[in-house]
Formats: C-alpha cells, structure tokens, sequence
C-alpha cells in the first residue's frame, strides 16, 4: 500500500474508530502499518469471573491487529477476512492494560499472517497468537 492509500485508511479508522467489539474491549491501536502493529487493551472489564483475563479477550486483541494490518496491506477498497486464529496462553494477567505487537509473517496477494505476541504491564508474555487472513477478490 502507498504512503496515500496508508494515510487514507488511518483517517477512515480515525473517522469511524474501530469496530463496535473493539470499542468495547477498549482496545486502542498505538502503531500500525502492514508489517508492525501494536495495541493496547485494559484487564479490568475483560476478565474471567475469576479475575483473570480472558483468553477469548487476547484472542479478540490478536484478531483485530491482524485484520488491521491486513487491510493495511490490501488497501481501503478491499474486503478482509480472519480464516484461521490460534492463541497459546502463557500466564495469566490480572490488573493494569496488556500490549500486542502483531508482526507479519508473510504478506501476499490473497493471504497475510501475522503472529501476535501479548504482553502485561511487567513485560511478561501473556499470550502468543498467529492469524491468517484472506483478501477477497473484488466483487462487480
């Protein structure tokens, strides 16, 4: 993607802000551009009854850098799907934001990867996630 179709997108996800999910997970993008994204995401209000983080919640942080990142390669006009997400939980998380930095695997015609590594507020890895996602042929 160029530098225009780049800036483009950014104003279109500043516009509209991310998805509804995203809004409620409080997820903020802090970097992004086709091979590195990076975000943030609270632990309070995405925790098990237990306390804990959620998995589906670092699951959910992963998933959105990759189809961000994706559609920063594809570009604004295309339409980009998850196919694929698998995540390993490390430790757990219990207070305080944790960070993702999503970094590309392989960035093709059709298909990205992307493996998300999640931290907590020591540094400590909490998660690591891979996601494939598909760019759609246009439609007429």
């Amino acid at each position: 993607m160029d530098n225009n179709a780049h800036s483009k997108f950014m104003e279109q996800l500043r516009e509209r802000g991310s998805g509804a999910l995203d809004k409620k997970m409080g997820i903020e993008i802090v970097e992004a551009s086709p091979t590195r994204l990076v975000a943030t995401m609270p632990v309070e209000g995405n925790t098990q009854p237990i306390g804990l983080l959620h998995g589906g919640a670092s699951v959910v942080l992963a998933e959105s850098l990759g189809s961000i990142g994706t559609q920063l390669h594809a570009g604004p006009d295309r339409t980009v799907v998850g196919i694929d997400i698998n995540a390993t939980h490390h430790k757990s998380a219990t207070k305080g934001k944790v960070t993702a930095v999503a970094t590309a695997i392989s960035l093709g015609k059709t298909m990205c990867s992307y493996e998300i590594v999640i931290t907590n507020d020591e540094g400590q890895r909490t998660c690591t996630a891979r996601i494939t996602c598909l760019i759609l042929a246009p439609r007429a």
